[in-house]
């Protein structure tokens, strides 16, 4: 199975067949194992009525209990045989479901992060959490085929050719069959695929749906829109359950064959040998063989049609996870160097300027405007941002993410010691205690530390859900000081936190981040007070520029945005 720290390789992404086809390749000796192991284990099945028509024939028929000890121990043996063989199958089945089970997450983990920030922006969240959570396993499962798929069909034309050596006309019917399951299952396979990639689209959809509300439901309330959301899920997930009985109804389809179709050709079969037998054709022992021979056969059979059933939906799964791997991250064709020194960041769309060596706040009517800018600036989104008149577009890549740091009051907290998530791209046994410390004390996270009851190397639960809102922000804060960027692009770092702690944090940024370059998005009068350059947004575009004290008594539309209370203009005056 596929080491943790393994190379997954590189996965074959032109279609759903080349990718379980990749899969198997992967592995090959599990896979040569489990067809191999699986086509002796369903053939040793077939030497059972075999072994028995020799027992009725050679000793019960002529009364030599020699022979029929004999063959009586051989199907023992056989049998004991073939029951160690069944346990080494599934247990190397399992080792290949299992290997193309994590080969799959690794490649998908690597690319969601050589995605990166584009990610969101490539891909909706419903269809990742899709993606990992149901195909992931939909196509592990589908490689069943490899094992008792080969298997199926290896025992079928053993069968089939042991069946010559008893009756022609029973084994024409034999054969016959294969080719007739095709027939009748292949039309419904397609159809099956159909309407499972619809019904994973829904699915998605849903999903998606139900993350969003798992997030903004105490907005939602607030706002009053808790019953319109609560509509579209409605009629989103009714959609869903129609797909699901069309999927459903194909997949029923496909099982009753299963069942029915080896149901039929035993009943087949053994009219035409007992007829045989009656005629004197065949003997008492042949009939015996044959009855076996087609009872053993239903289990090929309903094992090939599974495996075609297992196989259409892991290529359906396999066509969504290969759309995946197709995304590309955000094309780097920058060449040129960025600035030497410290440098006006400029974003002609919106007309905001960030100086250097500044703090400059974003004030904006809606909080998404400000959130655009900073993607802008930091390279997030193609524009015509400029770093010191030149181009970020222009710029490398790798210049601009050790040099810019976006800060998202949103990102994520990864499971890990408190030490280990502030650490960043840092080793944490290597971090600076003395620049810890101070990024601690700036983001007024001191109380976080001594609450935890191993400080620093207290375990933080993942998305830090052991953590209240304003310790998890703070926390995202003490990370992006550590990291010590030469520009800071910071999205609402306080919006959570209470007005003192608000207070005490602006204070100490402003202190902490002088002489370097720093933007925060924010409409609090205690943060805008402190920054050295607001700008006020409206529509996304810069409508007046100036001091926070400036804007409060000269702009009404930003004193309307930023006044919590009929207070605050006196207390700042």
């Amino acid at each position: 199975m596929i080491d943790a720290y393994e190379d997954p390789g590189e996965p074959d992404c032109r279609g759903g067949w080349r990718y379980l086809w990749w899969l198997v390749v992967r592995q090959p000796v599990r896979s040569v194992m489990g067809a191999l192991i699986s086509s002796v284990w369903m053939v040793l099945l077939a030497a059972t009525p075999y072994l028995l028509s020799r027992a009725v024939d050679e000793g019960l028929a002529t009364g030599d209990h020699g022979a029929l000890v004999g063959w009586t121990g051989a199907l023992f043996a056989v049998g004991a045989f073939n029951a160690w063989l069944s346990i080494m199958r599934h247990r190397t089945m399992t080792r290949v479901r299992m290997d193309a089970n994590f080969r799959t997450v690794k490649v998908l983990v690597g690319q969601a992060v050589r995605l990166g920030a584009a990610l969101p922006r490539r891909i909706g969240t419903g269809e990742v959490v899709t993606i990992g959570v149901g195909d992931v396993q939909t196509i592990s499962q589908s490689l069943t085929v490899v094992g008792p798929g080969v298997g199926a069909v290896v025992a079928y034309l053993v069968i089939a050719g042991l069946l010559v050596s008893v009756s022609v006309p029973i084994a024409v019917v034999v054969l016959l069959g294969m080719p007739l399951v095709g027939v009748l299952v292949g039309p419904l396979l397609g159809r099956l695929q159909g309407t499972e990639s619809e019904y994973r689209e829904r699915q998605g959809v849903l999903t998606a749906r139900i993350a969003d509300l798992a997030g903004g439901l105490r907005v939602l309330n607030g706002l009053g829109g808790k019953g319109l959301v609560a509509d579209a899920f409605h009629r989103d997930s009714q959609r869903l359950r129609a797909q699901g009985y069309r999927v459903g109804a194909v997949t029923s389809w496909v099982q009753a064959l299963g069942v029915g179709l080896p149901t039929l050709f035993l009943a087949v079969v053994t009219w035409l040998a007992a007829r045989l037998a009656a005629q004197g054709a065949i003997s008492v022992g042949e009939l015996v063989s044959v009855y076996g021979y087609v009872a053993v056969l239903v289990g090929p059979v309903a094992f090939f049609i599974e495996c075609g059933y297992q196989v259409s939906r892991g290529v359906v799964a396999a066509r969504r996870v290969v759309r995946f791997l197709r995304l590309e991250p955000m094309a780097d064709t920058g060449t040129r160097q960025a600035p030497a020194e410290p440098a006006v960041l400029h974003d002609p769309e919106s007309g905001v300027r960030a100086l250097p060596g500044r703090l400059t706040a974003l004030a904006g009517a809606l909080p998404a405007d400000a959130a655009a800018v900073v993607d802008r600036l930091g390279r997030y989104v193609p524009s015509a941002a400029t770093w010191g008149g030149v181009p970020l577009a222009e710029i490398g890549l790798p210049q601009l993410r050790e040099r810019i740091l976006v800060a998202d009051h949103e990102a994520d907290l990864f499971a890990g010691t408190l030490r280990e998530l502030i650490a960043g791209h840092a080793e944490p046994a290597a971090l600076d205690e003395a620049a810890l410390t101070r990024a601690v004390y700036t983001a007024v996270a001191e109380d976080i530390v001594r609450g935890l009851p191993d400080g620093l190397d207290s375990p933080v639960d993942a998305q830090g859900r052991n953590l209240s809102g304003g310790q998890r922000q703070r926390v995202r804060l003490v990370r992006a000081l550590l990291a010590d960027p030469e520009v800071l692009l910071a999205i609402e770092p306080t919006s959570a936190l209470d007005a003192h702690t608000e207070a005490r944090v602006a204070d100490r940024l402003h202190t902490e981040r002088t002489g370097r370059t720093t933007v925060v998005t924010t409409t609090s009068p205690l943060v805008l007070d402190r920054a050295d350059v607001v700008h006020y947004l409206v529509d996304g575009k810069v409508a007046a520029t100036g001091t926070h004290r400036e804007l409060l008594h000269g702009e009404p539309g930003y004193r309307a945005l930023v006044a919590r209370d009929e207070d605050v203009e006196e207390a700042l005056t």
